[in-house]
C-alpha cells in the first residue's frame, strides 16, 4: 500500500471509530518507521506523532530479550494509549536519552489521530490498543544495514549492539509474535 492509500484508510478508520484513534507503525530497527510516521502526521489534519523511543527502558533495550522487553509497554498503555483513545486528559513522561532519565510529566497531546512508531509494538499487550497496524516492510538485513549506517553517521558506534542484541531480538520477536503477519497494512520501504 502506498502513502496515499494509507491516508485514505486512516481517515476511514477514524470516521468509523468516532473517537481518537492510534495508528501503530512498526518494523525492524532501521526500516524507516519514524520516516513513515512523520510522513503520515505531515499529511493528516489533526494528527500527532508519539515517538516510541520515549518508551524504551535505557538498560533493558540493550539486552537480549525474546520479546523486546526494553519497551515499557505498560507505561505506554497506561499513560498514553488508553487515555488518548478515550479522550481523557492524561500525562506522560518522555525518556531523555541525553540526561538518562524520565522527564517531567507533560500532557498527552489531543488530536484525532496519534501515530506511534516503535520496535516491538505489535505485541499482544498493545495490539488491542492500536486501531490500525502498519508494518514498514523492509527485510531484516536491509533494515539492519540502514540502521547501522544511520547510527554511524550520527557518531554512535553501536555495531555490536546491532549484531549481538538488536538483530537477535528482532528474530526472536518475529518468531514469537509474527509482527509482519499481524499488521493490517504493509508499506514497502525499498
Amino acid at each position: 500500500m502506498d502513502l496515499t492509500e494509507l491516508l485514505v484508510l486512516v481517515e476511514q478508520r477514524r470516521r468509523e471509530a468516532g473517537r481518537p484513534i492510534v495508528v501503530g507503525v512498526s518494523g525492524y530497527g532501521g526500516s524507516g518507521k519514524s520516516t513513515l510516521a512523520r510522513a503520515l502526521v505531515d499529511s493528516l489534519p489533526h494528527a500527532v506523532r508519539m515517538r516510541g523511543d520515549d518508551f524504551l527502558d535505557p538498560v533493558r533495550v540493550h539486552r537480549r530479550s525474546p520479546d523486546w522487553d526494553g519497551v515499557e509497554r505498560d507505561r505506554l498503555a497506561t499513560e498514553v494509549l488508553r487515555p488518548f483513545r478515550g479522550g481523557t486528559p492524561s500525562w506522560f513522561r518522555r525518556y531523555d536519552w541525553d540526561l538518562d532519565r524520565l522527564m517531567d510529566p507533560e500532557p498527552v497531546p489531543r488530536a484525532d489521530v496519534m501515530v506511534l512508531d516503535l520496535i516491538g509494538l505489535f505485541h499482544p499487550d498493545l495490539l488491542p490498543l492500536l486501531d490500525l497496524t502498519v508494518w514498514s516492510d523492509v527485510d531484516l538485513d536491509t533494515a539492519t544495514e540502514r540502521g547501522m549506517a544511520r547510527d554511524r553517521a550520527q557518531g554512535n558506534d553501536v555495531d555490536r549492539r546491532w549484531t549481538d542484541v538488536w538483530v537477535p531480538n528482532e528474530r526472536d520477536f518475529e518468531q514469537r509474535f509474527a509482527p509482519r503477519q499481524v499488521a493490517e497494512v504493509l508499506v514497502p520501504n525499498p
